[in-house]
């Protein structure tokens, strides 16, 4: 590992040595509907660090944050358009959406979209067309793997709560796939639909209601990192197994979590070749290839559950 570090760290310093000598600033806009997590924003901000943009020096972030808003996010959009900022990053479908009403010439990056070719955001992901490119959560098998491993961690689960945005048309898709891959299981759907975060309350009042063998969640915008260690405390508050697309779950707290690894470096990697000079509507969306499995032994235990051998031993992490 320390090798590695030390050879991006020389790697890197040519780069930005070049970048410097440029004397150009580089302005990158963030536009978000919720709070920018530190995660995010550190991990973004240390992969552009590798391609020798420096903060402070050659590289200024303009960050736009509705602060849990949705209605602000359009006129946010707006206003990085008026800053004339060099490319845009966009935290999701609703921000992907405004951004392109607001400009068909600044770059545009996803981090990510759901399904940005249903959704009109590109005219196909190897060809995007347009000024639209980044990085896609769409995977069409994720809903039906999810299961298979809730599953498996409870064999005997015959009733599953599906908690979702059921505002984001990248959801419904998602929503539909995931009741597809429960009738494979033979297993019961209980819809829990949420807008807005402010909705958490009444679904958790729902999930109650609908008394399910195990919980999953359908990440989003919506379902952001704080609002799912809320959702992680309720469920093992009620003695409920879940699973959310997405691995920081399990770190916050959750049964299991399920999702894409290097997304910040491969937005990183887009803001970089956009900057460059190159065409975003040339550059092929990327798909997820890297997923990693956290299982968290301290809630399984807490919630007296005995998680299978064969199960942990593909973990990528086992939180004890």
């Amino acid at each position: 590992m320390f090798l590695q570090v030390l050879a991006g760290g020389l790697l890197a310093a040519p780069l930005v040595a070049e970048a410097q000598q440029t004397g150009k600033l580089y302005r990158v806009g963030i536009l978000a509907t919720y709070p920018v997590e530190p995660f995010f924003r550190n991990q973004f901000v240390a992969a552009l660090r590798d391609f020798g943009y420096i903060e402070g020096q050659n590289l200024a972030l303009e960050i736009r944050s509705a602060n849990n808003m949705p209605e602000r996010v359009p006129a946010l959009a707006v206003e990085l358009v008026r800053l004339n900022v060099d490319v845009i990053v966009t935290g999701g479908d609703a921000e992907v959406a405004a951004a392109q009403q607001a400009t068909r010439t600044i770059p545009i990056v996803m981090a990510p979209s759901g399904d940005p070719v249903r959704a009109g955001y590109v005219a196909s992901l190897a060809r995007p067309g347009g000024n639209i490119t980044g990085v896609s959560f769409r995977t069409p098998d994720l809903s039906a793997k999810l299961l298979e491993v809730l599953k498996e961690a409870v064999p005997k689960m015959s009733r599953v709560a599906v908690l979702w945005n059921s505002a984001s048309p990248t959801k419904v898709f998602d929503f539909d796939e995931t009741q597809r891959a429960a009738q494979a299981l033979r297993l019961t759907v209980s819809s829990i639909e949420v807008k807005a975060a402010s909705d958490l309350e009444s679904a958790f009042t729902a999930i109650t209601r609908a008394r399910p063998d195990t919980l999953l969640i359908l990440v989003d915008q919506v379902l952001n990192p704080i609002v799912r260690a809320r959702i992680a405390a309720f469920a093992l508050k009620h003695q409920i197994p879940s699973i959310a697309g997405s691995s920081g779950y399990a770190v916050a707290g959750g049964l299991i979590g399920y999702g894409q690894t290097g997304m910040y470096r491969r937005v990183a990697t887009f803001v970089d070749k956009i900057l460059k000079g190159a065409n975003p509507g040339d550059l092929p969306v990327e798909q997820p290839t890297k997923f990693e499995l956290i299982i968290n032994l301290k809630t399984a235990k807490a919630l007296g559950l005995m998680i299978p051998q064969s199960l942990l031993s593909r973990a990528d992490q086992v939180i004890e």
